[in-house]
């Protein structure tokens, strides 16, 4: 996973509350065993109008030329409810997305997001107002987020501080640890008890082993 500390980049605005995990990655494209190819389908039903997604809505914010390339998503209440997909964090990540700020997240999307590299920045909702006036108000409008100051920075400088992230939480998007590099941190401890417990109990690995031939 990549380490996250400062990101600096351009930020969409999403003025919709409750937007769910199948909106955010519709069900019919859930067949891919990798975490990659998802970001073409992001917001399908509301990027493009047709089922094919080959015709793009223009009034969709991510179809704008203003906010191509945008990494940080600005969202409302409750952002990532519904079914609880870890396909949604993979999809926004896939399309280029590292931050998104809202004032509530569901909860599964919320810790889904930071096992996947993603900030998710919480925000009251005065300050997310604040924001959609600043990102919608210019051309190529540009936010800083310092995951160690805990900060969003704008370029007419304003700051917004955001707290109440989990400090563990904290020092493994920081450090790129996703749940299989917290397990490899280990890796010498893991051995260890595997030959002691083939040791202890040699009876229980020859009736487990795979037959030959």
């Amino acid at each position: 996973m990549e380490p996250f500390n400062t990101h600096e980049g351009i930020a969409v605005p999403l003025d919709r509350p409750d937007v769910d995990t199948d909106q955010i990655i519709p069900k019919q494209f859930l067949k891919k065993i990798t975490k990659t190819g998802f970001g073409k389908h992001l917001f399908h039903d509301w990027r493009y109008r047709d089922d094919e997604g080959k015709e793009e809505n223009p009034d969709f914010p991510l179809n704008q030329a203003r906010y191509k390339g945008a990494s940080i998503l600005l969202a409302r209440d409750n952002f990532g409810c519904g079914s609880s997909r870890e396909h949604a964090p993979w999809a926004l990540l896939d399309f280029g997305i590292r931050v998104v700020i809202a004032p509530s997240f569901a909860d599964i999307f919320f810790n889904n997001c930071f096992k996947n590299g993603i900030l998710p920045v919480i925000l009251r909702r005065e300050e997310m107002d604040r924001l959609f006036r600043y990102v919608e108000g210019r051309e190529d409008a540009r936010l800083t987020v310092d995951l160690e100051a805990q900060e969003v920075r704008a370029e007419d400088g304003s700051v917004y501080a955001f707290s109440g992230l989990d400090p563990f939480r904290k020092e493994c998007l920081m450090n790129g640890w996703d749940d299989i590099e917290l397990s490899l941190k280990h890796e010498a401890e893991i051995r260890a008890f595997e030959e002691r417990h083939a040791s202890a109990h040699p009876f229980y690995f020859v009736l487990n082993a795979t037959p030959q031939g």
